[in-house]
């Protein structure tokens, strides 16, 4: 059984056909994207069985059609993977279209594991393929200015407290710091910053996000997701020096 065959017997599961309905969970059980489109799927289905009746001239119908569609838009739409040779090493990276949603460097993982993780991260469905000469060009402008066009890059799969941080981050000039509490001062959550720490740990993009240049309120660079030798490389590559 496919993805897109679960989403499509939905409604034949919650009628009561228990050996489809069987069927339908075992895919569950191994699917965390299916696992996601399902709970709000079922959100939706708990809301209605809330409401009252709707007025004859109320178009209620119409809406949930239109809800329906649009999520199921937001998980479709696949991101393609591959590698890109970079000064800092091998480079997984996730595109759709031409923005990228996805980097993480290479650390000899099977392939499946990196699109695994993307999929839990990101919820859409992850596809090999290969390197379009526009991605190589953008990294190689990257690392020679250490800054990218914000409207190359795709964050729209993270909430908006997520994107608020990274945003924050991204203003942080090449080769200087800026701490989790300045990051959280920027946003207007200024109490926030154990989240933005959580945020940073979590980014799906860094050195376009970058969150080395972020680090604890006495200036110590802290944890990375990639160790912290990688993090002092990196600042030191951009021109820092405490």
């Amino acid at each position: 059984m496919r993805c897109r065959e679960v989403e499509a017997l939905w409604d034949d599961v919650r009628d009561g056909d228990v050996p489809l309905r069987e069927a339908v969970l075992g895919h569950l059980r191994a699917c965390p994207p299916c696992q996601d489109l399902y709970e709000q799927y079922e959100g939706v289905a708990y809301c209605l069985s809330c409401l009252p009746d709707p007025e004859p001239s109320c178009n209620l119908a119409k809406k949930i059609v239109e809800h329906i569609a649009a999520i199921k838009h937001r998980h479709g739409a696949p991101i393609t993977l591959t590698v890109v040779d970079t000064p800092i090493g091998r480079v997984h990276v996730g595109y759709k279209d031409t923005r990228i949603a996805y980097i993480g460097l290479d650390r000899g993982e099977p392939l499946e594991a990196v699109r695994e993780r993307i999929e839990r991260r990101l919820h859409r469905r992850v596809l090999s393929g290969t390197t379009p000469p526009w991605l190589r060009s953008l990294f190689d402008g990257f690392f020679r200015t250490w800054r990218v066009d914000e409207n190359v890059v795709d964050i729209s799969d993270l909430t908006p407290f997520e994107q608020a941080a990274l945003k924050a981050a991204a203003q942080i000039p090449p080769g200087e710091v800026r701490s989790y509490a300045w990051v959280a001062q920027m946003i207007g959550r200024p109490k926030a910053a154990r989240a933005v720490g959580q945020v940073m740990a979590r980014n799906p993009l860094p050195l376009f996000f970058p969150c080395h240049r972020v680090v604890d309120s006495s200036g110590d660079l802290h944890n990375y997701g990639y160790g912290i030798e990688m993090k002092a490389r990196l600042l030191k590559m951009e021109g820092y020096r405490r």
